[in-house]
């Protein structure tokens, strides 16, 4: 996995999951990789990977079930894409819509566009 600088590495490993439990690569009830494992995987300090995992079971989308591992919790997918869908309205779309507006890109642009990104996007999901 290739970390950017701007956000701390764990909150960017909470991403890679939740994406993941969004895209439904991890299923509710699914054990998911130990810390250890996971660490290794993405290459970084299990004490990382631990801080995420720790983050990710305040909000109720893992936990833990002692002697046996991490699981992926069950409603985890609908607490995640409500957790991802407000980060993303109060962080992104606001420079989204700045962006928009100092490129004057236009209303008919921008759903022309998105038509296609969701006609190539389902294309793909179907060869895969």
């Amino acid at each position: 996995m290739e970390f950017n600088k701007k956000d701390a590495i764990y909150l960017q490993i909470v991403e890679m999951i939740c994406e993941n439990i969004l895209a439904e690569k991890w299923v509710e009830g699914e054990k998911i990789p130990s810390v250890r494992e996971l660490a290794v995987q993405i290459e970084v300090n299990p004490n990382t990977v631990l801080r995420a995992y720790g983050f990710l079971q305040e909000k109720g989308i893992i936990q833990i079930r002692r002697g046996i591992g991490y699981y992926v919790s069950e409603n985890a997918r609908g607490e995640t894409l409500s957790i991802m869908k407000a980060n993303f309205i109060k962080n992104d779309l606001p420079l989204f819509f700045k962006a928009v507006k100092l490129l004057g890109i236009g209303f008919d642009e921008l759903t022309e566009r998105f038509a296609r990104f969701e006609e190539e996007h389902d294309q793909n999901k179907d060869e895969q």
